[in-house]
């Protein structure tokens, strides 16, 4: 397959291709006689794999770990499981430290609702006093 049938299939452009291939995600493709790019069929299959896993938060660096597990048969799925636990611990934080940020966010928006002598601005006296996490709201 020429690199723009590889990209359209997969839903990538042909320049996300060859990064995967300089990253090492996509093995270097075969040249045919007047030097385009010749791709297998698995190619896209891989191309698909890599978007879906980054969609899953993983980064390229783990993708490639993936791939390599992915390779190497049954014996490598308690790797993979343990990737992907690792990731749903991180994603868990990141879920809790988004839900604190929303929910401070909703207290100052409360305390900008008061009538002007009982405002409080949690946002400038925080700025002022440097402090970058102005949680706790009178």
């Amino acid at each position: 397959m020429r690199s723009s049938q590889v990209a359209a299939e997969a839903g990538v452009n042909v320049q996300t291709l060859r990064y995967y291939e300089r990253r090492g995600l996509l093995p270097e493709p075969e040249r045919s006689g007047a030097g385009y790019r010749s791709y297998p069929t698995q190619a896209v299959r891989t191309v698909r794999f890599v978007k879906s896993a980054q969609l899953l938060g993983f980064s390229l660096e783990e993708i490639e770990v993936l791939l390599d597990l992915a390779a190497g048969g049954p014996e490598n799925c308690a790797a993979a499981r343990t990737l992907a636990e690792e990731k749903l611990a991180q994603l868990e934080r990141k879920i809790a430290s988004l839900t604190a940020m929303r929910d401070s966010l909703r207290q100052l928006v409360a305390t900008c609702g008061r009538s002007r002598p009982r405002r409080l601005c949690p946002i400038f006296d925080a700025i002022e006093t440097g402090d970058q996490d102005p949680v706790s709201v009178p």
